[in-house]
C-alpha cells in the first residue's frame, strides 16, 4: 500500500491550519467547512476563511483513561472552544500551568498530537493554550 507523502496531509487546510468558511450572506462561520450554510439553504456564498484561533472555553473535560493511541499523554483536557469569528471548535487544551475554567481565554497552538514509529510519521494538530 502506498503511503501519501506528510507535504499532502499538510496541504489539508482544515487539519493544519484551522480553515474553514463563512456564509457573505449572512455572516456566519464554519469550522470545519460546509457546503450549504444551515441559516440561508441554497441562497448561501461560502467563502474560505482562516479563523485566527482565538477564543474562549465554552466546555471541557479532563481525560484519565484514554484510548490506546494517547495513553501516555494521560491525564490530558478537550475543550469545546467558541472562536471569536462564531465556529465551536474541539480540540486538546494544553497544560502550561493557566487555571482552565469555562469563559477563560485561549490561543490557538499547533503541536504534536501522536508519532506512528512503524512508518516514522509524525501527526501534528491544532490545540488551544490558556491565556
Amino acid at each position: 500500500m502506498d503511503v501519501a507523502p506528510a507535504s499532502l496531509w499538510r496541504k489539508i487546510n482544515a487539519r493544519y491550519n484551522l480553515v474553514g468558511n463563512v456564509c457573505e450572506n449572512c455572516n456566519t462561520g464554519y469550522f470545519p467547512p460546509r457546503v450549504v450554510c444551515k441559516n440561508c439553504g441554497r441562497k448561501s456564498k461560502l467563502v474560505e476563511k482562516k479563523f485566527c484561533g482565538n477564543g474562549e472555553i465554552f466546555s471541557f473535560t479532563k481525560i484519565t483513561a484514554p484510548p490506546e493511541a494517547f495513553k501516555d499523554d494521560a491525564p490530558y483536557m478537550i475543550g469545546l472552544i467558541k472562536l471569536d469569528e462564531g465556529p465551536m471548535v474541539e480540540g486538546h487544551i494544553i497544560d502550561n500551568g493557566t487555571e482552565v475554567k469555562i469563559g477563560g481565554r485561549v490561543k490557538l497552538a499547533f503541536r504534536r498530537m501522536q508519532t506512528e514509529a512503524r512508518e516514522d510519521l509524525i501527526h501534528y494538530q491544532y490545540k488551544f493554550e490558556p491565556v
